[in-house]
């Protein structure tokens, strides 16, 4: 059988490769420490879990659920959106749980692209918004993110660029590779650019409660609705990646798109992870205070491994990651992190895998525990 020729657009993700190398070298009985993802190693609160196990008993957590998820899982989300960042959504129409984030990315993008539409996507940027464009047969034009711009989008570039065919821009604040932030100005000058050019721009904003003081919204614009769409994830902010939770805030017009395409997806999320959802949204300042004291304390240690290294960071950014400079130099991004792999048994991400504006630099996580990140420094 001939697969379909949309597979010919996109690769393997990296890490579904790399992994696959780094579990070979453990099985060799390498001591590799794994820096590359972002995948959080603390747990969820035990009100959130308790949660879940308690729910199992109850005929209703068995039978298929709403497409637009439990009313109360809506509520507590749009409440979340209320006190962490003073947006108003209704949660009966202008917001819409997901399996994921990730998700949603294929949602919205079946949802408002047609084939030889343009998306802007930024180069450093998920992988993810190019390969879900080149599947639906959307063009990917990509826009540079810089670091002597504060890896921020350059609206007069952007403005000189033939924009008559963009539907869709991706942004990502706080930033992801980099952990660069956005402030309300900036994010007022973009809608207003999406505006000029009747495009919607998605905030895919996973990472604003994460060793960041000030989280934003696109959606804190006045007026933003009409132009922008933003994706949240409990992923990070309460670790429960495994559990596949996320939402989409906009429109009632553009939610209800995206419900189109996701109630011909799935069957609903499971009722007992909407209700552990549900506990994780209420958690007190306590939560969060917690959760960025354990960061800050592998961050200061990740600082030390990257000072061994040589590579130069910002120490002033957002989110779980370590995003730092090589050496004038150096092997490319690539070369670097393989040596490192080899040598020291440690894997870190390459920028290069984010766009060609990663050449020059490595990204390192810091879902990794303290002893982890100690021994790493040890092996310099």
């Amino acid at each position: 059988m001939i697969t379909a020729e949309r597979l010919k657009s996109v690769q393997e993700y990296y890490f579904s490769k790399k992994l696959r190398e780094v579990r070979g070298l453990i099985a060799e009985g390498r001591p590799i420490i794994n820096m590359g993802i972002g995948s959080p190693d603390l747990p969820p609160s035990p009100e959130t879990v308790k949660t879940l196990q308690n729910v199992l008993q109850d005929p209703k957590a068995h039978q298929y659920q709403s497409y637009q998820g439990l009313p109360e899982l809506r509520e507590a989300m749009a409440n979340f959106y209320a006190h962490r960042f003073d947006v108003t959504v209704d949660s009966n129409t202008e917001l819409l749980p997901l399996m994921g984030s990730k998700e949603g990315i294929m949602h919205i993008s079946m949802a408002f692209l047609n084939h030889g539409d343009e998306v802007l996507i930024p180069n450093p940027g998920y992988p993810t918004y190019t390969s879900v464009t080149k599947l639906l047969g959307a063009k990917v034009v990509q826009y540079d993110l810089m670091e002597e711009n504060g890896w921020l989008p350059d609206l007069g570039a952007l403005q000189k660029l033939d924009l008559s065919k963009v539907k869709l821009m991706w942004i990502s604040y706080p930033n992801m590779p980099t952990g660069a932030r956005i402030t309300l100005a900036k994010m007022e000058a973009l809608v207003a650019f999406a505006k000029a050019n009747d495009i919607l721009i998605v905030n895919d904003n996973p990472y604003s409660f994460v060793l960041n003081d000030e989280p934003t919204s696109i959606l804190q614009v006045e007026g933003a609705k009409e132009v922008a769409l933003e994706l949240n994830s409990l992923s990070k902010t309460f670790n429960m990646a495994g559990w596949r939770v996320g939402m989409v805030l906009g429109s009632a017009e553009h939610v209800t798109a995206v419900l189109k395409i996701k109630s011909n997806m799935d069957s609903g999320m499971f009722y007992g992870i909407q209700k552990g959802a549900i506990t994780a949204l209420k958690s007190s300042a306590d939560w969060f205070e917690k959760l960025d004291a354990t960061y800050k304390q592998r961050r200061n240690l990740m600082f030390q491994l990257v000072d061994k290294i040589g590579a130069v960071y910002d120490t002033d950014t957002a989110g779980m990651f370590v995003w730092a400079k090589l050496p004038e130099g150096s092997k490319s991004s690539e070369a670097f992190i393989d040596e490192l792999l080899y040598s020291k048994h440690i894997f870190i991400a390459p920028g290069t895998i984010f766009g060609s504006n990663g050449e020059g630099y490595i990204r390192f996580s810091l879902c990794v525990e303290e002893d982890n990140i100690k021994e790493a420094i040890d092996r310099f």
